[in-house]
């Protein structure tokens, strides 16, 4: 059993057409990936109002305009299928589409409000680009499936408490007190500690390559798009 709702390319397709299952498809589509579409349409200088309404619609439209039935896998990346999807949504957009979205779409995203006044305050930031905005709400969004992925596959083997205490070494390596302190706190050897964040950061790793390997169209793609997932965090105005 998955953690997650399936996210990736079968997905899409899976939305393809007029069917209850294809409906039911495109809204687990929207809840993976409302964040980064929301923070593309807030960047471009919308209020959080705007920007929820326009994500709504963004999302409707696909459906509505059997934007998705002529996809295919093979044609790239998810994430620069949405990006180019919902850049050309609101070249196009107009006013009758706002009364249209809050008249009630074909589809509706469970978009947190809360967190997402939060995450972007008052006002757009300055110096990001709506793209970048866009790819950094991607990665995020991202990292944050293949650590709830790990978290589940490691508590369904019995090793919730070890998970909590390793999850934030898993990016780097610590200094040997950290081990030491962690050890004590679990009555573990300091080399059980350390293999087992060992085998954690191995966990990790074909998590994210796994999850990224389900948003493009081929094998080969899979590291460019690591390396693309990390180096959105040194753009300009991500600092």
């Amino acid at each position: 059993m998955a953690y997650f709702p399936e996210t990736r390319w079968s997905l899409v397709l899976a939305a393809q057409g007029n069917s209850p299952g294809a409906r039911g498809a495109l809204g687990d589509l929207c809840l993976a990936y409302w964040t980064p579409v929301y923070a593309y349409i807030r960047q471009r200088g919308n209020s959080h109002a705007d920007a929820e309404d326009l994500t709504q619609g963004f999302f409707a439209s696909l459906l509505e305009r059997g934007s998705l039935d002529t996809v295919a896998a093979e044609k790239g990346r998810l994430r620069s299928f949405l990006l180019t999807a919902v850049s050309r949504f609101m070249a196009n957009e107009h006013e009758r589409a706002t009364a249209r979205r809050r008249g009630g779409g074909v589809v509706h995203v469970p978009i947190d409000a809360g967190w997402a006044k939060e995450r972007f305050g008052c006002d757009p930031a300055h110096g990001v680009t709506p793209e970048v905005a866009f790819e950094r709400e991607w990665a995020l969004r991202l990292l944050d499936r293949v650590l709830a992925d790990v978290k589940f596959s490691t508590e369904a083997s019995g090793q919730g408490a070890l998970f909590g205490e390793l999850q934030g070494l898993i990016s780097f390596e610590p200094p040997p007190a950290a081990y030491d302190e962690i050890a004590m706190r679990l009555n573990l050897t300091v080399s059980a500690v350390k293999s087992a964040a060992h085998r954690l950061r191995h966990r990790y790793r074909e998590a994210l390559r796994r999850h990224i390997a389900d948003t493009v169209a081929v094998e080969g793609e899979v590291e460019d798009e690591i390396r693309r997932l990390f180096a959105v965090f040194g753009e300009p105005g991500l600092g």
